[in-house]
């Protein structure tokens, strides 16, 4: 049984990029930051939070040449601000860090 190829994921770690993951996954690489933006600059990127233009999120890497879909999506990844983010700060699992306030009784299930 074969895995999911890259353009079969459209939603990963909190970001939607619906049909811009065929076009990086059909896209002709090495393809730099200013090629990628001319094609799909303006393309949404959905994130549990709002959203986010490809542009946005990719401008600073401005001189940068991708040699694959995987490349850019990790930069996408590395890039997108806190809207990717579901509940920001959530743990239930760990002691406050320092100078966290946590309101309520400690509950262990």
């Amino acid at each position: 049984m074969e895995g999911p190829r890259d353009s079969d994921r459209t939603r990963e770690q909190g970001i939607d990029f619906g049909d811009l993951a065929e076009n990086l996954a059909t896209h002709e690489y090495p393809a730099t930051t200013a090629e990628l933006l001319a094609d799909y600059g303006d393309t949404e990127l959905s994130c549990s939070n709002g959203t986010q233009t490809f542009r946005s999120v990719l401008e600073p890497f401005a001189d940068m040449q991708f040699d694959s879909a995987g490349e850019v999506r990790q930069a996408v990844y590395t890039m997108v601000d806190e809207t990717a983010i579901g509940r920001k700060y959530y743990s239930d699992r760990t002691p406050p860090a320092p100078g966290e306030d946590r309101e309520g009784p400690d509950e262990s299930f």
